[in-house]
């Protein structure tokens, strides 16, 4: 059975779960335990990979990710720990994952992620998690980076215009002073632009 045809216990319409599959399976080289993770139907058997020793981040990842889309909340903080991971993929993955879960710690979580300016570098998906949670953490956490993202030559500037577009689809007034300070910045002026347009009118 391929485990990526529909019938391995998620959404089989789900393509982030079909890319996950895709792209560890060669990071599985050829185990046994690949096949199985992706099609058990057991939580506690999918939790004990989280949980016991000497497993391997492919298989812990898998387990998480298939955790998290089915709402169980063992999943949570092998997921946050993936969110913040220096492979762009692995983030990917765990932020589709955590907007799945529905854990009511994650907005705190990616908030602190996001606003850890010791791991900005991998603070593009916190950032666009915060968006689409649309939590009260999101809003002043868009702000905080994205002000952190105005000095002179910050390198990190794709993590601004995450924020001003998070900023934008979120519609909050109170990002009005930092998105037009924003769009003094070159790489972050179209952004900020296009969000300021879809922010409330003044009153």
């Amino acid at each position: 059975m391929d485990a990526t045809d529909g019938t391995d216990g998620t959404d089989g319409t789900d393509e982030e779960f079909r890319s996950l599959a895709h792209r560890l399976r060669d990071e599985a080289g050829g185990s046994p335990a690949y096949e199985r993770l992706l099609t058990v139907q057991d939580h506690d058997e999918l939790a004990a990979v989280l949980t016991g020793p000497g497993q391997a981040l492919w298989a812990r990842e898998i387990a998480a990710f298939r955790l998290g889309i089915a709402g169980d909340r063992r999943a949570f903080e092998a997921l946050v720990l993936l969110l913040n991971h220096r492979d762009p993929e692995r983030c990917v993955s765990a932020a589709h994952a955590l907007s799945r879960l529905g854990d009511p710690r994650t907005p705190k979580a990616a908030a602190a992620l996001a606003t850890n300016e010791l791991r900005v570098a991998y603070a593009l998906l916190p950032v666009r998690l915060l968006a689409w949670l649309r939590a009260p953490e999101s809003v002043p956490a868009l702000i905080t980076v994205l002000e952190r993202r105005l000095a002179v030559g910050d390198p990190h500037w794709r993590v601004g215009v995450a924020c001003a577009e998070g900023l934008g689809a979120l519609g909050d007034p109170r990002a009005r002073p930092v998105l037009e300070a924003a769009r003094a910045h070159p790489r972050l002026a179209a952004a900020a632009a296009e969000a300021l347009r879809r922010l409330p009118a003044r009153g």
